[in-house]
């Protein structure tokens, strides 16, 4: 993920090494963390790069900051929603289905039609 995140210019290219490993100065590493943690809380690419450049905009104000977490979390809202009502789908479908040596299966006449 580092190789590209330095190809779509989210972190700077890497000094290397004469061993050609790449070596992170301690900044290159928090910019990394920082990174990492917006896309474990489901930050895209593109906002990432927004909040980067908020985090490194001292006269920047937080309410832009949490606007994009308040969006961030009503899109994840939304698909907690569907990702519910999908398994609902499927328990009830689940219901309907025997279970046994038989062929017959409600949930496979429900994708069918």
């Amino acid at each position: 993920m580092i190789r590209h995140y330095e190809k779509i210019g989210l972190v700077p290219s890497a000094v290397r090494r004469d061993s050609g490993y790449r070596d992170y100065s301690d900044a290159d590493v928090h910019r990394l963390r920082f990174i990492a943690n917006a896309h474990d809380l489901g930050f895209p690419i593109e906002e990432i790069q927004k909040l980067l450049d908020l985090w490194s905009d001292r006269a920047r104000a937080s309410s832009e900051v949490k606007a994009l977490a308040e969006a961030r979390a009503a899109d994840l809202g939304r698909k907690a929603d569907a990702l519910n009502a999908m398994r609902e789908a499927l328990m009830g479908l689940a219901k309907t289905c025997d279970g046994n040596n038989r062929p017959e299966c409600p949930i496979l006449t429900h994708l069918a039609s």
